[in-house]
């Protein structure tokens, strides 16, 4: 019984040690081939890094204001007798838009007249007399001071129908009326709106570091969504004198012609104010740079040696300083080597190392100023 144990301990040891050694030389040779494999190449796109000459811009977006806009009210109280505009339309300064209703003004400038003939002729009177030495001083100056009084009576009377006449202080465009024929306004209530539409301010903010380049009549482009500009150069026309406290911003506006009344106020539009003569600098398409918290990183396509000693075409990922953009494109100021070639798509499957397939049958996008078709 014992010999027949022994027998059986003795065969299931050469079992186990058996398993044991095979299962190890299976996973000594997935560890040797995990080694040895390398990974199918990532298909990519490249460009060669080039220097451009890189003009010195400065971006801003800013907000369309009319040069003058204001929103037309009543000066005094009254109701709409007439209203003689069309919502919309241009009018010229000093052209009738509203008038209230003046009928007992005008009742009152009736007896203000009135007053002022009887003043003018006790003056005559008294004037007369006064020449012959028949009134005395004290009557002839009393005579004098109610003809002058009555006078400007008239007067005050007469401006306060006149203010009862809104007219358009200046030439523009009508906005939408807010009124109605026969409608009481309070003084100061909205009439309509009218706006100043050529020539038209644009105003926006720089960092106060950054407007030191800027000089009054200097260049500007703007650019707007969905509109293709007639006349997209202005010019700088103020920079204001004060800094913001609370965003240590520049105040500046610069004026464009808008004789086809493109641009309105409140538009949002983006600036590119150009400074100094610019510099040589590489340029990349943006699409080529690797974006991330700990640094900006581009890959370049190098010769390399994997483990085995055999040459590939791999990927160096190299960390570099970037400069400004324009359009499609970005500014490499540190990092890069003008000629180098640098993968400018599938960048976020790629790690240090990797082998590549350059493709170039089909390229991002590398414009300066790109104009897509739909906007």
């Amino acid at each position: 019984m014992k010999k027949r144990m022994s027998i059986m301990l003795i065969a299931m040891g050469i079992f186990i040690a058996t398993v044991g050694t095979i299962k190890f030389l299976q996973i000594h040779a997935a560890i040797a081939q995990g080694a040895s494999y390398q990974p199918p190449p990532e298909a990519v796109t490249t460009t060669v890094a080039n220097v451009q000459d890189w003009p010195t811009t400065l971006n801003a977006i800013g907000s369309v204001a009319a040069v003058h806009g204001v929103i037309l009210s009543a000066d005094l109280p009254g109701v709409v007798s007439s209203i003689e505009f069309e919502s919309g339309r241009p009018v010229k300064a000093g052209e009738v838009l509203v008038r209230l209703e003046t009928s007992q003004e005008q009742a009152q400038l009736n007896a203000a007249e009135a007053q002022r003939e009887l003043a003018q002729l006790n003056f005559k009177r008294a004037s007369g007399l006064y020449e012959k030495r028949s009134v005395a001083q004290s009557e002839y100056d009393l005579a004098a001071a109610q003809f002058k009084q009555a006078e400007a009576h008239v007067k005050e009377v007469q401006a306060m129908i006149d203010r009862k006449l809104i007219r358009a202080p200046f030439a523009g465009e009508l906005g939408i009326r807010q009124v109605n024929l026969g409608q009481y306004l309070r003084a100061g209530d909205p009439i309509v709106p009218l706006q100043s539409m050529d020539p038209i301010y644009v105003n926006f903010s720089l960092p106060q570091q950054d407007v030191a380049a800027l000089k009054v009549g200097a260049k500007i482009e703007l650019t707007a969504d969905s509109i293709t500009l007639i006349n997209s150069v202005g010019r700088i026309t103020a920079i204001n004198s004060v800094v913001d406290e609370g965003t240590r911003n520049v105040l500046v506006q610069a004026t464009f012609e808008n004789s086809q009344e493109q641009l309105r106020p409140g538009m949002f539009v983006e600036l590119k104010v150009t400074v100094g003569a610019g510099s040589q600098l590489i340029t990349l398409p943006s699409s080529a740079v690797s974006y991330a918290p700990y640094g900006n990183s581009v890959f370049v396509v190098k010769e390399l040696k994997n483990p085995a000693g055999q040459m590939y075409k791999g990927v160096e990922q190299r960390f570099v300083t970037l400069g400004g953009s324009r359009g499609d494109q970005v500014s490499i100021v540190g990092g890069l080597e003008p000629g180098e070639e640098i993968v400018t798509s599938g960048v976020f499957k790629l790690r240090n190392g990797a082998a590549v397939l350059i493709d170039n049958k089909v390229q991002p996008s590398n414009q300066a100023d790109p104009k897509p078709e739909n906007s």
